[in-house]
């Protein structure tokens, strides 16, 4: 079995741990695009219209005789003309056909089994170099993937010293990369408390917190999760796997105790 390194807050070896079996399964991408649909259907909010929605009018139609449509038209409109024409679809200015209903549903359901082999297909994605090169990371300085780190770093209380601890690590190209691609949102979005697209940066795997999720809140693109909250939004977000993993050795351990047999 290989043997990955665990590097210190200094970014220097300091010992040896063994590879879990998960890093050599197969990635699916299909799996993890399958599960990651199905979990952002969960986060969607419905949307309906009101069923009285251009009905909401006085008209009438015309009748024979006029050498026009007999569709209703509202009252006190002046002239007939096509714009005037109320609750018809298939008038100009009618109302929809079909309009969108909140009883659709949106949800997707994704089984437990495919649920667990897209989380595992995500880590074995992250463990590979052409796969988190492939989704735009920035490996050239970085000593080795996966990358394992000190179980110290979970005691870190200050931004800063995160920040130093990751430039030691070799990401200073990668962090510098995720500030300077803050961009502001194409479309509407930008009305609606969205303005700004922050990509998606490192992500920090650890067993337990003793102060580091508060600390790296304010680092651009850089996410913290511990071992038992795993999910595929944060592995693979938008379905890509390769997500640029740094795991604590205690979490990196628990891997091992992960069933890969599919």
């Amino acid at each position: 079995m290989d043997k990955v390194n665990v590097y210190s807050l200094e970014g220097e070896k300091k010992d040896l741990v063994n590879k879990p079996p998960i890093f050599y399964i197969k990635p699916r991408k299909d799996v993890i695009q399958m599960a990651s649909s199905g979990s952002q259907s969960r986060g969607k909010q419905i949307q309906g219209r009101d069923k009285g929605a251009g009905l909401k009018n006085i008209s009438k139609g015309w009748g024979t005789g006029y050498g026009m449509s007999r569709a209703p038209r509202i009252k006190g409109s002046g002239f007939p003309t096509a714009r005037h024409v109320g609750r018809v679809p298939f008038a100009k200015g009618g109302r929809r056909t079909h309009p969108i209903k909140t009883e659709k549903k949106i949800k997707k359901k994704v089984n437990k089994k495919i649920n667990k082999l897209s989380i595992i297909s995500a880590i074995s994605a992250s463990g590979d170099e052409n796969w988190v090169s492939s989704r735009g990371y920035k490996t050239d300085d970085i000593p080795e993937i996966p990358l394992v780190i000190d179980d110290k770093i979970q005691t870190i209380k200050k931004t800063n010293r995160i920040y130093s601890i990751l430039c030691n690590l070799g990401l200073k190209n990668e962090l510098l990369k995720i500030k300077n691609g803050k961009k502001v949102r194409a479309g509407k979005g930008k009305l609606r408390g969205r303005k700004y697209k922050n990509k998606k940066g490192i992500l920090i795997i650890i067993k337990d917190d003793f102060g580091i999720i508060k600390a790296s809140r304010n680092i651009p693109g850089t996410d913290v999760i511990t071992i038992e909250t795993l999910s595929i939004n944060n592995l693979a977000p938008g379905g890509a796997p390769g997500r640029l993993i740094l795991w604590t050795q205690s979490a990196f351990n628990e891997l091992n105790n992960f069933e890969v047999h599919f």
